[in-house]
């Protein structure tokens, strides 16, 4: 058996053969660069609608976390523009009396009374018209702010759904006619103070803390400090 050593001819690649394979590199190369573009701008599509769109795209390029700062004149600003923020409304419905008597005659002779059947309502809240920029502080991604007072901005007598239950009067007299203005005004005393009583400030002051801790969240503040 004989064996031949002789090696084998290699022909060098032609001109044309090196042109097609730089070719079909720089088409796979530019095909998958294209794929890469295409899902970034599919991704950013969503918050683009939002307004914050470029600012999201930019930090997906940079491949960070978008920031977005706040200064302090803006929360002071955004803050002063609630006005006064109504977070609770308490209502109530009673029977309030009132009478006016004479001092010599018994009420059967001379005497006025009345039974007024009430709803009111009282109305709580902020006034945040008032805050300044020194109850604003700013830390970075942090913000404390510091609210003012929770206070009873009205009382009020629905006159639609309040009529006088009974009125007697005596028989050497005649009704008073400001009897029932006094008896209003006293409803309206006995509302607010039993509003008070079952904690009516204290519910507005954290409703309105839960209302600004998420409009300074929204803001895009990481840390929230209301005390």
């Amino acid at each position: 058996m004989t064996i031949d050593n002789t090696p084998l001819a290699i022909e060098p690649a032609t001109r044309g053969e090196r042109g097609n394979s730089r070719n079909l590199r720089s088409w796979v190369l530019g095909t998958f660069l294209g794929a890469v573009l295409t899902v970034v701008l599919v991704g950013a599509l969503v918050p683009l609608s939002s307004g914050l769109g470029l600012l999201h795209l930019i930090g997906m390029l940079r491949g960070g976390r978008t920031l977005i700062n706040v200064d302090q004149p803006t929360v002071v600003r955004q803050i002063q523009q609630l006005q006064r923020l109504e977070t609770v409304s308490y209502t109530m419905d009673k029977i309030i009396s009132g009478e006016h008597a004479n001092a010599y005659l018994p009420k059967f002779l001379a005497g006025d009374r009345l039974l007024l059947v009430v709803h009111g309502e009282v109305v709580a809240g902020i006034n945040l018209a008032g805050v300044q920029p020194r109850d604003v502080l700013i830390q970075g991604q942090k913000v404390s702010i510091h609210l003012p007072a929770a206070e009873v901005f009205s009382t009020r007598i629905d006159n639609a759904r309040t009529n006088v239950y009974s009125r007697d009067t005596g028989l050497f007299s005649s009704p008073d006619p400001n009897l029932e203005s006094e008896v209003r005004e006293e409803a309206e005393r006995q509302l607010q103070q039993a509003a008070l009583q079952d904690g009516i400030l204290k519910t507005a002051g954290d409703n309105a803390r839960t209302t600004i801790f998420g409009m300074l969240k929204g803001l895009g503040f990481r840390e929230v400090d209301i005390p």
